[in-house]
């Protein structure tokens, strides 16, 4: 399996199992001297965490982070980061039942095709439980763009068929908020829909998809690097590797394809600091490369594929079968809502990383 990790110049590599002793995450090129503590990183992965409400996992996972490597006395040294997260609930028993069965939406008959063997316990690698890695990684990358005095966050804006329009101005609201509910939205009432719809699709056995936003400010104008290292290409590389990910866009998006040109191009104007653009249909790119305007965009994901419905399938051995998860068994109803900090965090990975390749572009 040779593609555990991701960025070039902030480079992490992810390591661990869903059911195994531990997970992690090694990063490496973070510059000495960023001041950072485990409890920042676990903060950040409190927000991730499993059994915290009714919408998530009951696996009950502290996940705190142990710092190995590459802090000293409260700062990076310039070495490698390692970070531990020990697993203390793994529960292979329900998988145990169904491990000879081709579980639909799952990573079994891929990995199996491909590997020749597959972890049933969690699904190993394929399962989100890796994406806790990347939140301890993002919240270091986060706490170097603070530095930088770049602003970010994620948030929900749509879990089934229930919509929430959330505007720019709007940013200051969330940057508090999403910290207090995963399901935030400025409309209370779209709230409280999307709960009640929860509720509904979990009592009937079965799972939602949803999309999260993401949003940064004060990313100065050059990141991104034409022509295949451009700026939302990293990113969509960054979305689209989350378990469950399927859909990813920038700016206007696929609304653009319904746009006219007078309509969709960004004006130039002077602004207070500078060059702007009056609107920002582009989602802050140009060229793959940043414009100094917010960096916006979303991605889909999928309706989580274990649910209680029985479902057709196969065994491993090709017979035909019913997958009837038991009873107990501990699953996410709408991965979207732990996926906002997971967001969150590869936004801030692909900006870490896009300032840090920066610093060679010109004299």
């Amino acid at each position: 399996m040779a593609s555990n990790a991701f960025g070039k110049a902030f480079k992490i590599t992810t390591w661990g199992e869903s059911h195994g002793k531990a997970i992690g995450v090694v990063i490496d090129g973070c510059p000495a001297g960023l001041e950072i503590t485990v409890d920042e990183i676990n903060a950040a992965l409190a927000r991730r965490a499993p059994g915290k409400n009714p919408y998530t996992s009951p696996r009950k996972e502290a996940d705190l982070a142990d710092i190995l490597s590459g802090v000293f006395a409260g700062k990076t040294t310039g070495a490698p980061i390692c970070v531990a997260i020990f697993n203390k609930d793994a529960d292979s028993s329900k998988y145990d039942q169904v491990a000879d069965l081709l579980r639909p939406g799952h990573a079994n008959y891929t990995y199996l095709e491909k590997y020749g063997i597959f972890d049933h316990r969690g699904g190993g690698r394929a399962s989100a439980r890796e994406t806790a890695c990347r939140v301890a990684a993002g919240a270091i990358a986060q706490k170097f763009l603070e530095y930088q005095g770049i602003a970010l966050t994620a948030y929900i804006v749509q879990i089934g068929r229930i919509e929430a329009v959330i505007e720019e101005q709007n940013f200051e609201l969330l940057r508090t908020a999403i910290y207090q509910s995963p399901l935030f939205c400025p409309d209370a009432q779209t709230t409280a829909a999307m709960t009640a719809l929860i509720e509904k699709t979990v009592h009937a056995g079965d799972s939602l998809g949803g999309i999260v936003e993401f949003m940064a400010l004060s990313v100065p104008a050059g990141l991104g690097d034409p022509v295949y290292g451009k700026l939302e290409a990293n990113l969509a590389h960054a979305m689209l590797s989350l378990p469950a990910a399927k859909g990813f866009e920038i700016g206007a998006g696929f609304r653009s394809a319904a746009m006219l040109g007078s309509e969709h191009n960004d004006l130039f104007e002077l602004g207070a600091q500078g060059v702007q653009t009056q609107t920002n249909h582009a989602g802050g790119t140009l060229g793959g490369i940043s414009t100094g305007m917010p960096i916006v965009g979303r991605v889909a994901f999928k309706p989580t594929s274990s649910i209680m419905q029985p479902q057709k399938t196969l065994t491993t051995s090709g017979e035909e079968a019913t997958l009837q998860l038991p009873a107990g068994s501990r699953h996410d109803p709408c991965v979207a809502i732990r996926a906002v900090p997971v967001v969150e965090a590869m936004l801030a990975l692909v900006l870490a990383d896009a300032i840090l390749l920066n610093r060679c572009a010109k004299l």
